[in-house]
């Protein structure tokens, strides 16, 4: 398997069929769905829904909402969607069906029925999540359009509207050097530990060591599926594509920029073919 450190240019986009999917995709999808027990998991900011400024605003594309509602109608299909976001904040844009397994937080939130309890943090993780707030926060104040967004086990120094990538780019940095003396003096002060992440134009810091490619490991022993369809378009996706079985899995890297995922699809328009394509060789 090729780990996130290791990812190239990822797949071009080659041949469509006439509702946009790439025939190499296509093909992948009907094996894909000829096991008996799968996996459809999928990122949502950037997936399921388009990109927005204002994440409260985001919703998903009409038509990929349909396509994954009607996969879990389906014998032997699971539904995930699995998110850099708060669980919360994705239950909330995403309105998910009851059934479709959630992963928030990179992996550090998951709802996996309806009886699921929720993320506890130890005396030193919330001391952590508090400092690490006070250092980010004058960092935040300091670029306008740039702020702290609160997780329940992290926070996240977000920059999408600072002005200029030089302002990005100069915050980022700030926020990275005074994250490291912070953790210099962690032990000393009682501090759990603490782990710095990247996305497009996100520095995040959490508490609880986790990824997307862990949560896609739980998701896969809990449903028991033979094979696992994962989508996502970000930095923080290629831990969940380092995951992914070549043999048996799919991975669809949606939109631009470098991957180690197999497959391609332009945008989160074109998502519900491919959905539509699992439904078509299930049923």
């Amino acid at each position: 398997m090729t780990g996130p450190d290791s990812a190239g240019p990822g797949p071009a986009l080659p041949a469509e069929r006439s509702d946009g999917l790439p025939t190499d995709l296509a093909d992948a999808l009907r094996r894909f769905a000829g096991h008996s027990r799968i996996l459809v998991a999928v990122d949502f900011d950037g997936v399921m829904a388009e990109l927005v400024d204002r994440a409260e605003d985001a919703r998903p594309v009409p038509g990929n909402a349909a396509a994954l509602a009607a996969l879990e109608g389906l014998a032997g299909v699971h539904t995930a969607l699995v998110s850099g976001r708060a669980l919360e904040s994705l239950i909330e844009v995403a309105a998910p069906p009851p059934a479709t397994l959630l992963i928030g937080s990179h992996g550090a939130e998951r709802r996996l029925g309806p009886d699921a309890p929720p993320l506890e943090l130890d005396e030193g993780q919330l001391a952590a999540l508090a400092a690490v707030g006070q250092v980010l926060e004058p960092i935040a104040h300091r670029y306008p359009d740039a702020w702290v967004e609160h997780k329940p086990a992290g926070r996240v120094l977000q920059v999408r509207l600072a002005r200029g990538p030089e302002a990005k780019r100069r915050a980022v940095a700030e926020a990275e050097a005074a994250l490291r003396g912070l953790a210099a003096t962690a032990d000393r002060d009682g501090l759990s530990t603490f782990h710095v992440g990247h996305g497009k134009d996100v520095l995040e810091v959490s508490v609880v060591r986790a990824d997307k490619g862990q949560g896609l490991d739980l998701l896969r022993r809990v449903t028991g599926a033979e094979a696992v369809l994962f989508a996502g378009d970000d930095v923080t996706d290629e831990h969940g594509f380092a995951r992914m079985d070549p043999g048996r899995d799919v991975s669809v890297k949606v939109g631009a920029g470098e991957s180690a995922a197999r497959f391609r699809i332009a945008g989160p328009q074109q998502l519900a073919a491919v959905l539509r394509e699992v439904a078509a060789w299930r049923g």
